[in-house]
C-alpha cells in the first residue's frame, strides 16, 4: 500500500468516525432535551440508557369506542399475556416509539415471555404514547391502535406482533414517525403468521377502529403514576428493568433479570 493510499484510508476512518460521533452526539442530545408546555410531555433520556421519563400526554380521537377481544378492565385497558390465573403478575410499562423499551425488549424480551409461558407468571401491559408529543407525529398511538387490531385477532398475534415492533430490525429511530405508515405496520405485521396478509386485521387498522381504546389505554398509563419508560412492577412492586447502573446499555442483563425473578418467588 503506497503511502497516498495509506493518508487517504486514514483519513477516511477518521471522517467515519467523526460522523458517528456527530450522529451519537444527536441522538444524546434528543434524549437529553426536556420538552414542556401545554398538553406537552417532559421527556427525560439520559444517552447512557436510562428509561424514558414522562410526566403526561395527550392526542385524541372522533372515532367510536371499540374494545378488542382478549382484553378487560375499565375500557379494556388490562391486557394480560400467559395464564389469567397466575399467582403472580409482571405489569410492564412501554411506549411503542421508546428507544430504550426496544432496547429492553430485544435484551431482555423473550426472557420474561419465557417465564409468562411457563406459568411463573402472567405479563400486564400497559402502553403511553407520550413520544408522539414530544418528537411529533402520531407513530405511538397508531402503532398502540394496531396492536389492538392484532389483539382482537388472539393473544398470540398480539405478543408476536410486539414483539416485531420492538426487534431491532423494525423499530425506528424515536425521532422518526415510521409507526404512522400503514405499510410499514402491514410489513411488520407480515411477519406473525396470524397477521400475515390478513385482510381484517389491515382493515382494522386503516380505519383506526382501535383508536378510541388505545387513547383510554394512554389514559389509563398516564393515570398510572409511572414516570419513565420501560418500567415495571411485579404483584404491584417496583421492579427494576432499566437504569443508569446497568451502562452500556442501560438495561438490566438477562442474567441479573432471572436472579431478580428467582428472588422475588423464592426460586434458590
Amino acid at each position: 500500500m503506497s503511502k497516498k493510499n495509506s493518508w487517504e484510508n486514514k483519513s477516511s476512518a477518521r471522517e467515519r468516525l467523526k460522523a458517528e460521533r456527530a450522529r451519537e452526539a444527536k441522538r444524546a442530545k434528543v434524549r437529553r432535551q426536556v420538552f414542556a408546555g401545554v398538553g406537552v410531555v417532559a421527556v427525560l433520556a439520559i444517552a447512557a440508557g436510562v428509561a424514558v421519563a414522562v410526566s403526561s400526554s395527550g392526542g385524541g380521537t372522533s372515532k367510536p369506542f371499540v374494545q378488542p377481544a382478549n382484553t378487560s378492565g375499565t375500557n379494556g385497558t388490562t391486557v394480560i399475556y400467559g395464564n389469567a390465573s397466575a399467582q403472580h403478575t409482571l405489569h410492564l410499562y412501554e411506549d411503542p416509539r421508546c428507544p430504550i423499551c426496544a432496547e429492553f425488549e430485544q435484551q431482555d424480551g423473550q426472557t420474561y415471555l419465557k417465564g409468562a409461558d411457563a406459568g411463573q407468571y402472567k405479563i400486564q401491559y400497559t402502553f403511553g404514547t407520550f413520544l408522539d408529543n414530544n418528537d411529533g407525529g402520531t407513530g405511538s398511538m397508531h402503532a398502540l391502535s394496531a396492536l389492538g387490531a392484532a389483539l382482537n385477532v388472539s393473544p398470540q398475534a398480539f405478543i408476536q406482533f410486539h414483539t416485531a415492533l420492538y426487534s431491532k430490525a423494525n423499530h425506528p429511530d424515536e425521532t422518526t414517525d415510521k409507526f404512522s405508515d400503514n405499510s410499514y405496520l402491514f410489513k411488520i405485521a407480515n411477519e406473525v403468521p396470524a397477521l400475515k396478509n390478513n385482510a381484517t386485521f389491515q382493515k382494522n387498522v386503516k380505519d383506526g377502529t382501535y383508536d378510541a381504546w388505545a387513547k383510554k389505554m394512554s389514559d389509563s398509563f398516564n393515570s398510572s403514576g409511572v414516570q419513565g419508560t420501560p418500567s415495571a412492577k411485579l404483584d404491584g412492586k417496583d421492579f427494576t428493568v432499566a437504569g443508569n447502573s446497568f451502562a452500556p446499555t442501560g438495561i438490566i442483563p438477562v442474567s441479573q433479570l432471572t436472579q431478580q425473578l428467582d428472588k422475588a418467588f423464592g426460586i434458590k
